[in-house]
């Protein structure tokens, strides 16, 4: 057995570990202010938005992963921008993974932020307004240090969710070696080949490393609320 896991080939993993870094921290950029946004507006647009945003949980991975392949295309304006301004084809290649891993992770990152600003006491962002702070001064200084359990489930889970991506990564992605091919899509071509020696191998790190993810979560979470409660 010892061997056998030597023998392992540790880069889908590493492809998978780098798609989900790169993933988690744009999608950390962007999310906070829309999460923010999302808790305090009281806009008639919210619900669209709100709904928007969460459609890839509902959304099968291969009609998603279809129409972002559509929209990656050459055939496309964004996909004919990139090939013929920046020289970038977003199509079977590791940026188009990162694009479309953005688009279906969003909804993680999303709503434990916005769960997490919409529980914070009222009185004291009226009191960061009152004191002359600024909304981007509220939201960098007094709301996101007081939301850390959300904040850290939001990082995690969808760390977690992007390195166990399939359908849309295969679509978008395809599998190139030492490029898109990830583990999750390396763990079907070995099932595939039947060689399910290697499958098991490569599935028990998946659920061992899931499981400790989000073990670390929950105590993490725990310890938060006896030391606030």
């Amino acid at each position: 057995m010892f061997d056998i896991l030597l023998d392992l080939d540790y880069t889908p993993f590493i492809i998978s570990f780098k798609l989900a870094t790169i993933t988690t921290l744009l999608l950390f950029i962007l999310s906070v202010p829309l999460a923010w946004y999302l808790s305090q507006s009281r806009s008639k647009i919210k619900p669209f938005l709100e709904a928007l945003t969460a459609l890839p949980i509902v959304l099968p991975p291969s009609v998603l992963g279809f129409y972002i392949l559509v929209a990656l295309s050459s055939n496309s304006p964004l996909g004919a921008f990139f090939e013929n301004y920046l020289g970038i084809n977003l199509v079977f290649s590791f940026t188009g993974l990162v694009v479309a891993s953005c688009f279906y992770s969003l909804p993680f990152m999303v709503q434990p932020l916005q769960s997490g600003f919409s529980g914070l006491n009222q009185h004291m962002l009226e009191a960061s307004y009152l004191s002359g702070k600024g909304k981007f001064v509220t939201l960098y200084k007094v709301a996101l240090p007081n939301i850390k359990p959300a904040l850290l489930t939001a990082v995690v889970v969808t760390f977690a969710h992007t390195v166990g991506e399939f359908g849309v990564v295969l679509m978008v992605g395809g599998s190139i070696p030492d490029e898109t091919k990830v583990a999750s899509v390396a763990i079907y071509e070995m099932v595939e080949m039947m060689d399910y020696t290697k499958a098991h191998l490569y599935s028990a790190i998946m659920v061992l490393l899931s499981f400790t993810v989000l073990l670390s979560v929950y105590i993490f979470n725990a310890k938060e609320k006896k030391i606030l409660g």
